[in-house]
């Protein structure tokens, strides 16, 4: 049985951090309100010479150096985002052409802050429908060019990054002991449209637009939703939340992540946050995560490792694999 295993991982950050004391000068909020509601400590911003593409291509090739790969051995490229550098082309396209790649094909997800988990869980299909062997899965985002930066309510939120996973073709057994992706559950339902959006769009402003969220309405929904899909993948995989090593959550808010796991009865030792170090990253947010726990040892082969995320639209997911 063909399943699709993580052979290497990466992520980049943009230069600037904006700890949350630089929004007292911006909005009336302060350090405490932000950290006390949301977890949150800091974000990076882009500067005007750091987009959206260019930082997918660096989480692109720190996951290859990871691997040992070269974008010669990548058939797909995937990139979820909802900042894209234009309209069209595609922004995984353009991060084709950094690459240096002339070969394969390369398209982007949007599904918001779902977005990397849709990307990995369509990248997996390919490879197990035999249409590619090896698959970069990128989740890169800009949301600071988005925001409205006289809403406190959503302005502190949101941060800047990119991080990148090499997918490859393997042959397991078919058991839940094997490595590599074992279920997975997406969602959506566009009745919530209003409670999470951008104002903005070609086909209807003809401008950008800004982010707009109604916290408490969202806030209300995440952990139902969230446990929804999970309960999912555990039912088709036959694991629980006792078989769970890691439990890597969208870091979007710290109270929603805490909610999340204790209705599921996953421990906090097991939960990996990183809210605090980048805010919410959207779909960068879940590789962000997972290159932190990667990098520092928490999360190793053959640990098992669920991902969740929930988004604007409302999009959700949940993916469980075996690292």
């Amino acid at each position: 049985m063909i399943r699709s295993i993580v052979r290497g991982i990466g992520s980049a950050l943009p230069r600037r951090i904006m700890k949350n004391s630089d929004f007292e000068s911006v909005v009336e909020t302060s350090d405490e309100w932000i950290a006390q509601r949301t977890g949150i400590r800091q974000r990076h911003i882009a500067a005007d010479d750091e987009t959206t593409a260019s930082l997918g291509e660096a989480a692109a090739r720190a996951a290859l150096d990871n691997a040992g790969l070269t974008p010669a051995d990548i058939d797909l490229i995937v990139l979820a985002t909802s900042t894209p550098n234009n309209t069209f082309p595609a922004t995984a396209v353009e991060i084709q052409n950094r690459l240096g790649m002339h070969h394969g094909f390369a398209f982007d997800m949007q599904a918001v802050c779902s977005g990397f988990v849709y990307a990995i869980t369509t990248a997996d299909l390919y490879i197990r429908g035999g249409m590619a062997r090896r698959v970069l899965v990128i989740g890169s985002e800009t949301f600071s060019r988005i925001l409205d930066w006289s809403d406190r309510s959503t302005c502190v939120l949101f941060g800047d990054g990119a991080g990148a996973l090499v997918l490859e073709a393997d042959e397991g057994q078919g058991a839940i002991a094997d490595r590599g992706i074992l279920a997975a559950s997406l969602r959506s339902d566009g009745a919530h449209k209003d409670k999470l959006y951008v104002d903005g769009g070609p086909s209807t402003t003809g401008q950008v637009g800004h982010l707009r969220m109604e916290g408490r309405e969202v806030f209300k929904h995440a952990v139902g939703m969230i446990t929804d899909v999970i309960e999912a993948v555990f039912a088709q995989s036959g694991v629980g939340a006792d078989d769970i090593d890691w439990f890597v959550p969208h870091q979007a808010n710290k109270r929603i992540i805490d909610a999340s796991a204790r209705k599921l009865g996953i421990a906090e030792e097991k939960t990996v946050v990183t809210v605090n170090l980048h805010g919410n990253t959207s779909a960068a947010s879940v590789p962000l995560a997972l290159s932190v726990a990667v990098a520092d040892g928490r999360i190793k082969k053959g640990d098992l490792v669920l991902l969740e995320a929930m988004g604007g639209g409302f999009t959700w997911g949940a993916v469980l694999l075996r690292w």
